[in-house]
């Protein structure tokens, strides 16, 4: 057995190969130019208000993770049952669980996987303990770490319930959906039958009875609750009777709110519908990744055969390392404080934006999202979204309820997760909201319905204090 020094030892020269004191020549030597591009993206990170909802900034031991040496591990198939059966204590026995390995070996077609065991062990065990309910404790809940993103955890799952050609049933990508989610610009549209639900129009909110309607008259396979870009509670017990009514399957897809089901802010949907999936780098503030949940056994071993070998091969392991610290760091206090903050924030956006003469699409929110309705001003998604951009506000183009495809979008999307890791509150949304309310206002007024490709902010002196206010903001 090797010493706890040793071990140790090893463990900081693998942390010296990621900073700039280790003896290899580091990036700015071997590749200059992408040394200098890196740089300059910290630096727009630092200088501009990043509202991207798909966004956070990950704590830097998730970066550490992810730059660990687990980089080079290439370990296609699964960790023992053994292992994903195991209790998080058992797990950390570590000199146990590697004589196991010596004398049992385990399931993945590569040696030297003995310590990727281990860690994706410890992620799924975190992970279901960080959306276990009182109803579904962690033990019953099985987890599948080892989608490369939210879309292919969705498609997983699509493998896993349907068979091609088979109808599906979820929101319109126009309305708030995901392309995933049955549109016909993705893999999902073009194998299995789509049809659509959408919001009613009076209530900016889900009409379940509507949904009901066309699930009896369309009788899908799958229903898809969970959105990209409606800022409500979905009801999941609705959804899930809904679903029993026509004896289809229910997923829910959570990518965008995880981090407040696991926060308690949010309606968690494990347990009533038959597959959860989420990313990890959204409101759960990890990597770049995915996770599939089921509490159903056969369900979830289905879900393991769609993920591999069904649609990738070797998962990324320094990846599901930084997932297992995301989800460690997600059990604090200050995690759960954070997603009450989000969302204060965006509800207190969304009241500002409106008190300032914005419409603001769905009529308000209750998650980290607002999505703003330009089409009283005139204005495009894309003009509004490059105006900001320009001042130093950075979102994207989003269609809303209304919008006829996605290149013809009259709305842009707010997210408050990235400025409430800042610590921002409610003094900050109201100032920004101020901000975002004077640009808008000035390009419609600017240049009314016919609307350039590109407004030349620049040349306004109104857009030059814009952005000087933004400035001191960020100083601030």
């Amino acid at each position: 057995m090797k010493s706890i020094e040793t071990i140790r030892g090893c463990a900081q020269r693998a942390e010296q190969q990621t900073s700039r004191d280790a003896g290899s020549p580091n990036l700015s030597a071997c590749d200059p130019l992408v040394f200098d591009i890196i740089g300059r993206e910290a630096l727009r990170q630092e200088e501009k208000i990043i509202l991207i909802a798909s966004e956070s900034r990950p704590h830097p031991a998730v970066l550490e993770a992810l730059a660990s040496p687990f980089t080079s591990v290439y370990a296609e198939g699964y960790s023992p049952r053994r292992h994903r059966e195991a209790s998080l204590a058992d797990l950390s026995r570590i000199e146990e669980r590697l004589r196991e390995y010596a004398e049992l070996g385990n399931d993945r077609y590569y040696r030297g996987t003995e310590f990727a065991d281990l860690i994706e062990g410890i992620a799924e065990r975190r992970t279901a303990e960080r959306f276990c309910t009182p109803e579904y404790p962690s033990e019953g809940i099985h987890v599948n770490v080892q989608p490369l993103s939210g879309s292919a955890a969705n498609l997983a799952a699509y493998e896993a319930l349907l068979d091609p050609g088979d109808r599906m049933m979820s929101m319109a990508l126009t309305e708030g959906g995901h392309l995933t989610h049955g549109s016909p610009y993705s893999v999902a549209g073009r194998r299995y039958e789509a049809v659509f639900y959408r919001t009613d129009p009076a209530t900016g909110r889900l009409d379940y009875d509507a949904i009901e309607r066309l699930a009896v008259e369309s009788k899908p396979s799958l229903l898809v609750g969970g959105f990209t870009s409606y800022p409500w509670y979905p009801d999941w017990i609705r959804l899930r009777s809904i679903a029993d009514l026509v004896g289809a399957r229910l997923l829910a897809d959570i990518s965008h709110t995880a981090g407040m089901v696991a926060g308690g802010v949010f309606p968690s949907p494990v347990g009533i519908a038959d597959v959860v999936t989420c990313t990890t780098h959204k409101t759960l503030c990890g990597p770049r990744g995915a996770v599939v949940l089921s509490t159903d056994p056969e369900i979830a071993r289905r879900i393991d055969r769609a993920v591999f070998p069904g649609l990738q091969g070797g998962p990324h392991m320094n990846k599901i390392a930084a997932i297992a610290v995301a989800m460690e760091l997600a059990r604090s206090d200050e995690f759960r404080t954070l997603q009450h903050r989000i969302v204060s924030n965006a509800k207190e956006l969304s009241s500002s934006l409106t008190d300032n003469g914005i419409r603001v699409a769905y009529g308000g929110t209750d998650t980290h999202l607002v999505l703003v309705d330009l089409r009283d001003l005139g204005i495009q998604g894309e003009t509004a979204a490059r105006a900001l951009d320009q001042i130093g506000v950075v979102c994207n183009r989003n269609v809303i309820p209304g919008d006829r495809n996605g290149k013809d979008v009259h709305g842009i999307r707010l997210g408050t997760t990235w400025v409430s890791q800042l610590g921002w509150g409610a003094g900050e949304m109201d100032e920004l909201a101020g901000i975002i309310a004077d640009v808008l206002k000035q390009i419609s007024d600017s240049f009314g319905g016919g609307l350039p490709d590109r407004p030349k902010l620049g040349w306004e002196s109104a857009w030059v204090g814009a952005k000087s206010r933004v400035r001191q903001l960020i100083d601030r």
